[in-house]
């Protein structure tokens, strides 16, 4: 199906497209890669009469160092994040959720703003966000304001970006020494969509866990923070036993619903044993 007849803009900047927004409010949508929004025109679920084009705008996309942070154009590309020289010395995870992302073409089109504005719940990086700490910088009229990462995900597709708002930056705090990070998914085989995905960064001190935030993605109306299995490791000496106690608690905070990748029972079962996957590959890591 062809999408909805709809009047396309290319704005030269930021403010630019912040002002057609303004403008066109209420009809408009961005378009940044374009692997969420073009497909669901194509199903005419999504019939914007305006679309704004930010995926053309070169300073969106740029992956640096900025104070005590790896700051991250939203405009960035999957493939310039799983490809970062920076990326994989100083924040490896996000790198390895970006090379699990679709295939070549979608990493190399698509971008790490757009997935995340998008808040498909079965999508990778999330998770990875919420385990980072992340931050997010929203621009908006009246200038810029930043989002942390557990008050960005409101619902299924739903974010804490208002409609007037482009998001233009996301900000990754630098990882402590003796941290590790790690990122488990069980792929749905023709999407590569997240049937579950965890993320886990642990930072040990000796043996003993210092600090650890675990996230997941894909089962339920959004990603969420496991925060039961985090409080069943904060303190403790950790070992196979411990690990694999702790991540049994990610079934309980889990909601999947029933579909044709699995019953309840099944992805509930998923998220314990990717938790666990996660855990052990971040701690042998921050060894």
């Amino acid at each position: 199906m062809y999408p909805a007849a709809f009047e396309y803009h290319a704005p030269a900047s930021v403010k630019e497209a912040l002002a057609l927004l303004s403008k066109y409010r209420g009809s408009a949508k961005l378009l940044a890669g374009g692997h969420s929004l073009i497909p669901t025109m194509k199903l005419r679920l999504a019939q914007p009469k305006h679309l704004i084009d930010i995926g053309r705008l070169k300073n969106l996309s740029y992956i640096k160092e900025s104070g005590k942070a790896i700051l991250i154009g939203a405009g960035t590309t999957h493939w310039t994040l799983e490809s970062s020289t920076l990326l994989k010395k100083k924040c490896p995870v996000l790198a390895e959720v970006a090379g699990q992302i679709g295939d070549v073409q979608v990493r190399n089109k698509g971008t790490l703003g757009g997935s995340l504005a998008h808040a498909d719940p079965a999508a990778d990086y999330p998770a990875a966000i919420l385990a980072l700490a992340a931050e997010f910088v929203a621009t908006g009229p009246k200038g810029q304001r930043k989002i942390k990462a557990d008050d960005f995900f409101v619902d299924l597709f739903t974010t804490a970006l208002k409609g007037n708002e482009i998001l233009t930056a996301v900000r990754i705090p630098a990882l402590p020494p003796k941290t590790g990070t790690a990122y488990m998914k069980f792929p749905h085989p023709a999407s590569r969509f997240a049937i579950v995905g965890v993320a886990a960064v642990l930072t040990m001190d000796g043996n003993k866990c210092k600090a650890v935030r675990v996230g997941v993605t894909g089962l339920g109306p959004k990603a969420i923070r496991l925060t039961t299995v985090e409080a069943a490791l904060a303190g403790k000496t950790l070992d196979a036993a411990t690990l694999k106690a702790a991540a049994e608690k990610a079934s309980g905070q889990v909601e999947p619903t029933a579909d044709l990748t699995g019953s309840v029972e099944y992805k509930r079962h998923l998220a314990a044993v990717f938790t666990r996957r996660a855990l052990e590959q971040a701690l042998a890591r921050a060894k």
